[in-house]
């Protein structure tokens, strides 16, 4: 469901390029809205989300798919928690769904999809690693890094069952809002995949824009 956005830029309180392969994490304040902007299009954000305070709560992709009865995300969809609380719900978006149950890219996935020379290619994973030790003030741990958002990501699942990674639906300046429930921290992933069309093979910057409550 395509629902758009009033906020203009200019009022954000907060705003920052993302390259692709690199990571931001940052607090995002109950009540503050964070747009994710795909500049280029056909960007994949890998996103967590936690409790600020309490990062054992983060949110879960079974407990989401639970509540709203749908795979895909999109417009009007509340993100939930593995205690079952409302972290965040997605306020606008101008792309049309974003998948939860593909996961982020490893070292490892590469070496098992594609071959074992892909290996040392740099990951999802290895950016979330990246970002929590170099912000121990988090209080995160290689625990932490569990089921994700693919904002942007298209990942269709099969009449059996299954998932397949296909061309995105995303565009230039497409746009997820997302407004906090709770004091969140979030943490992204700027995909650097090249060997799936989920970036179509070209991954590009993200934008991250905050408007206060």
């Amino acid at each position: 469901m395509i629902t758009k956005s009033n906020r203009q830029p200019a009022t954000a309180s907060y705003r920052e390029v993302v390259e692709a392969g690199d990571y931001w994490i940052h607090p995002l304040r109950a009540g503050q809205v964070l747009r994710i902007l795909d500049l280029e299009g056909n960007q994949a954000a890998d996103t967590l989300f936690y409790n600020l305070h309490e990062p054992a709560e983060r949110y879960s992709a079974m407990d989401t798919i639970v509540a709203q009865r749908k795979v895909y995300l999109e417009a009007g969809t509340v993100l939930m928690s593995n205690r079952q609380r409302p972290l965040l719900t997605i306020v606008a978006d101008t792309c049309g769904r974003h998948d939860t149950v593909g996961g982020a890219c490893a070292t490892e996935s590469n070496t098992v999809r594609y071959s074992l020379a892909k290996k040392s290619m740099h990951a999802c994973r290895d950016s979330y690693l990246l970002a929590i030790a170099s912000h121990p003030q988090f209080g995160l741990t290689k625990r932490d890094i569990t089921h994700n958002i693919n904002f942007f990501m298209n990942v269709p699942v099969t009449p059996e069952g299954g998932l397949s990674f296909a061309d995105g639906i995303s565009a230039p300046g497409k746009y997820v809002e997302l407004q906090a429930h709770i004091d969140t921290l979030v943490l992204i992933s700027n995909c650097p995949q090249l060997n799936n069309p989920c970036n179509g093979y070209n991954p590009t910057p993200i934008e991250l824009l905050i408007w206060d409550a």
